[in-house]
C-alpha cells in the first residue's frame, strides 16, 4: 500500500472534492465506503448579511488539534483514513472552507466519523472568524458552543 496522504492542511488555496478523495483512496484496497462533508460560506449569518469571512489560526497549533481530532476518530470508528482541509484568509460568499473526507471498509462507518470530525472542528478547533456585514465588521467566536453535538460522542464541553 501507498503512504496515506497528509492529514492535515490549513490553506489560503482551495481546494477540489474529487482530487482529495482520490489521494485518499489511492492504493488501499480495503476502502469500500467514502464519506465527506464541505462548508461553504453563507450569505447571513445571525440574522446580518455577510458580503465577505475571514478566518485566522496559530499556525502549528491548529493543526495539532486537528491531528488530535483525527486520532481520536481513528480510535472511536472503524476507518482507514482521514483528511481534513481547512481554509484560512479572506472568503467570498459560496466559496469552500473545509473539507472532512474519510475512508473505511463500510457506509456506516465513514458517515460517523465524518460527522464527529466536523462537530469536533465546529466546537473545538482553535480558529478565529471575522463577517463583513452591512453594519461592519465583526469577530464572531468560530468555535460553535454545541453541548448537544459533543454530549452525542460523550464529550463534555471544554474537555474535547
Amino acid at each position: 500500500m501507498n503512504s496515506a496522504p497528509t492529514r492535515v492542511s490549513i490553506q489560503t488555496d482551495d481546494f477540489d472534492l474529487g482530487a482529495e478523495v482520490t489521494a485518499l483512496r489511492r492504493g488501499d484496497g480495503g476502502v469500500g465506503a467514502v464519506a465527506s462533508f464541505i462548508g461553504t460560506v453563507r450569505e447571513r449569518n445571525e440574522g446580518s448579511g455577510v458580503s465577505l469571512m475571514e478566518l485566522e489560526h496559530y499556525p502549528g497549533m491548529t493543526e495539532r488539534a486537528i491531528e488530535a481530532m483525527i486520532d481520536a476518530a481513528l480510535q472511536r470508528f472503524d476507518i482507514l483514513r482521514a483528511r481534513v482541509v481547512h481554509r484560512v484568509g479572506p472568503l467570498e460568499v459560496g466559496e469552500q472552507i473545509v473539507l472532512v473526507v474519510v475512508s473505511s471498509a463500510h457506509r456506516g462507518e465513514a458517515f460517523k466519523a465524518c460527522e464527529f470530525l466536523m462537530d469536533y472542528l465546529k466546537t473545538q478547533a482553535p480558529f478565529w472568524k471575522k463577517e463583513h456585514t452591512p453594519e461592519g465588521a465583526r469577530w464572531v467566536d468560530a468555535r460553535v458552543a454545541d453541548d448537544d453535538a459533543l454530549k452525542r460522542w460523550g464529550i463534555e464541553a471544554g474537555n474535547a
